[in-house]
């Protein structure tokens, strides 16, 4: 029998299992020591120092890099090491802005947190903080300098996870700061919006935009008509807010919630993805039929607005290879201006999306006809939280209510669409010629399923073995286009900006990776209580193709993209 070795922490013996860091046993041992720039996903840079912890010999050092070892002792709660914490900390708010109150951050910003936790009741040292530094180039996201506690967690996520390098480390000593090159603005750099930044920033230095005043304002008037749609991921990030269960399926609440502020017609973005399936399929059929060889592939999806920035920026060669499908919420955004634009009242429609990068996609010219765009606001999750909060709603109480007429069918399909996989499942129930429900359990049990960054597996489509990819993060995808440039072959390549797909996205309230994981099995459960499992089987569909989209399918439904699109985002 293998003997088991522990250490102990705080007078308790915790037994070591091949945790990669102290910290980490800490906090299995039930301790929440804190930190600002420790991530599981990212380098350990160890420079907040907030986890410091002392030996049984009385030295210091910090958890998150610091290795355990059988027999070790250490406390993490002396009187020392408080007194170090609330040093660090007054430190830090003697040179941040303390504006709190009106800043984006308040209420879920880790400094404040912190300070609270450690009864900062005052700081000793005069406040050296900057005027606000704002860069608000972006469509996306804006940047404060004045904020920033130089933790590097923006910088590691930028280069480590996306593989962009946008921002960096510039200066030294008191005048280092976070940069990008040659202090241009976000808009003129690399930057894709993806806003993974803004989620792991821990202060409110860089956050997502918000466009909430100028909705509030078309909301009030009442020669507007306001439309609205719901992406899939949105339903199961926002309830966790609210009280409810991380993970449930809120879309009854918030169709409430949006009837109750004043929306005039709200729909599901979800049947704009069952459109997308019947299209990407289509399109995905034709090039295996024409390419049996695999000439020409693979085809790249094109739901997301932070990859097509990337395969702009970086791989303009291979825009040919990604689908001409619009992503679902512009096609939806297609169909409901058509249903409405013969009207007497102005009309404006809106995208309830967990992606800070559809703020840029929604701007895009290729999206506009004349000069109009089809999506007018593209508000995040958070943005929809801030909201119901300021209508004064108690949404744990609203009844659930169902979206609205003639677009209100969706399937089971269309939900998956928010997680990472959900688009290559939902194309291969369209292309498979297996219908029966054993098909469906064949599929998800393929390897396409989980929060990997990266997952392969091949379906057989008729005779032919299709050989599929599914990769979320863009330092995964950039990995993965060097193998394809290298040789590997692949028929289907599934890309998803934020590591773990739409659940994860920047537009969405920051959680662990353990609350994302439920998120993507909130969606999961949603599939699995629709009645109509596949996109084909959706009875609008028909409708539609007979009707609206007849003769104007590529019209309404795909869009070409030029490489020019990436310039100011």
């Amino acid at each position: 029998m293998e003997k088991k070795e522990y250490m102990t922490i705080d007078g308790i013996p915790v037994e070591i299992e091949g945790e990669k860091n102290l910290l980490a046993m800490i906090r299995k041992a039930g301790i929440e020591l804190p930190t600002f720039c420790y991530h599981s996903e990212l380098s350990i840079y160890g420079a907040c120092r907030m986890c410091i912890i002392e030996d049984s010999k009385g030295n210091l050092d910090a958890a998150c890099s610091a290795q355990p070892w059988p027999g070790m002792e250490i406390r993490t709660n002396t009187e020392r090491l408080r007194k170090y914490r609330k040093m660090i900390l007054e430190l830090l708010l003697a040179n941040h802005c303390r504006d709190c109150t009106t800043c984006a951050s308040s209420g879920s910003c880790k400094l404040q947190d912190l300070a609270m936790r450690f009864n900062i009741e005052g700081v000793r040292f005069p406040n050296t903080a900057t005027e606000p530094v704002l860069d608000d180039s972006s469509l996306c996201i804006s940047k404060d300098q004045s904020k920033c506690i130089l933790c590097g967690d923006c910088v590691r996520m930028c280069d480590e996870v996306q593989s962009i390098g946008a921002i960096d480390f510039a200066g030294r000593g008191s005048k280092a700061t976070i940069s990008t090159i040659f202090n241009d603005p976000l808009a003129q750099t690399d930057c894709v919006g993806c806003g993974q930044c803004a989620a792991i920033c821990p202060t409110g230095a860089i956050v997502v935009r918000s466009d909430t005043n100028r909705l509030w304002k078309d909301l009030d008037d009442k020669n507007t008509k306001v439309t609205v749609q719901v992406a899939p991921a949105v339903r199961v990030a926002l309830a966790g807010q609210f009280g409810v269960t991380q993970g449930e399926n809120a879309m009854g609440k918030i169709v409430a919630a949006l009837r109750r502020m004043g929306f005039d017609e709200i729909f599901d973005t979800s049947t704009g993805a069952d459109l997308t399936v019947l299209e990407e399929a289509n399109e995905l059929l034709k090039r295996l039929e024409a390419n049996p060889n695999g000439s020409e592939f693979p085809l790249f999806t094109s739901c997301c607005p932070a990859w097509v920035n990337f395969c702009e920026n970086n791989y303009p060669e291979l825009l040919n290879n990604v689908s001409t499908c619009r992503p679902p919420i512009q096609m939806m955004a297609a169909i409901i201006k058509e249903q409405y634009a013969p009207s007497s009242r102005r009309s404006v429609h809106v995208a309830v999306t967990p992606c800070s990068a559809k703020k840029f996609e929604a701007a895009r010219p290729e999206f506009a006809v004349d000069g109009v765009p089809r999506v007018d606001y593209a508000i995040t999750t958070q943005e929809l939280i801030q909201m119901i909060k300021e209508s004064g709603l108690v949404f744990s109480e609203l009844e659930p209510e169902a979206v609205d007429s003639p677009f209100g069918s969706m399937t089971g399909a269309g939900l998956i669409f928010g997680v990472t996989g959900g688009v290559t499942e939902a194309v291969l129930r369209r292309i498979s010629s297996d219908k029966t429900i054993t098909g469906l359990q064949t599929l998800k049990l393929s390897g396409i399923r989980g929060m990997e960054g990266v997952k392969e597996a091949t379906v057989k489509v008729g005779d032919r073995d299709v050989r599929i990819a599914v990769v979320s993060g863009l330092k995964n995808t950039r990995d993965l286009i060097e193998r394809i440039k290298n040789g590997e072959r692949y028929d289907f390549v599934e890309v998803m900006a934020c590591p773990g797909g739409c659940v994860s996205g920047a537009g969405q309230p920051y959680v662990s990776e353990s609350e994302k994981a439920l998120r993507g099995k909130g969606l999961y459960s949603a599939d699995k209580l629709s009645n109509v499992k596949r996109s084909e089987e959706n009875p609008l569909m028909m409708t539609l193709y007979n009707g609206m989209l007849k003769g104007r399918v590529h019209e309404l439904l795909h869009v070409h993209y030029t490489g020019k699109g990436g310039e100011n985002h």
